[in-house]
């Protein structure tokens, strides 16, 4: 019988912080591809809560605890460049891609076509959320977190206490008047 060739799979993102719906996407796309490399985008025009460093570690908790579930063929990495250049980097075949609705196709797919003009040899697959994670975005997450509402049903226990304590700095810092020195 041939040998096949392993697949891995890119699964980008700015993962600021990663959710539950992530978590979704990243256990199925695990079973798709041979190895599956979590890319934490740096992304600094999107304004992210957490440094590019903080959410590789996020990430990074919640895959060791997939780990401890069997689920042992995923890696993070973080990258800056071109998406595609990052792919090719680490000899990604395929593109993972979660759409929670319509309005999330419109955009991907006109990405997709972008990213297949600039190497058609790496493909983009979609999964689409499951019907318990479609309305978690880290946006809405965050926004909930910052207003002190009950972030549990969103994101794991292990992050949920890292977005709160962000949230508590923050403010504990506007708090300070600028004017007083010590």
């Amino acid at each position: 019988m041939p040998k096949t060739q392993s697949r891995t799979g890119l699964y980008p993102g700015t993962f600021d912080p990663i959710t539950l719906g992530h978590i979704d996407i990243i256990q199925r796309a695990a079973r798709v591809v041979d190895q599956l490399v979590i890319g934490v985008a740096k992304n600094a025009g999107k304004g992210p809560l957490f440094d590019t460093r903080a959410r590789v570690k996020m990430v990074e908790r919640e895959v060791e605890a997939l780990r401890r579930e069997g689920i042992k063929n995923i890696t993070v990495a973080p990258f800056e460049n071109l998406l595609m250049h990052f792919a090719h980097d680490i000899g990604a075949s395929v593109i993972i891609r979660g759409l929670r609705a319509a309005s999330d196709f419109e955009y991907e797919i006109q990405m997709a076509a972008m990213n297949y003009r600039m190497n058609p040899k790496i493909e983009t697959v979609f999964l689409s959320a499951n019907e318990g994670t479609q309305f978690i975005s880290s946006r809405f997450v965050k926004e909930i977190a910052r207003l002190g509402g009950d972030i549990k049903h969103f994101v794991s226990p292990r992050i949920a206490p890292l977005l709160i304590a962000s949230f508590k700095q923050k403010s504990a810092r506007r708090k300070v008047n600028p004017e007083v020195r010590d």
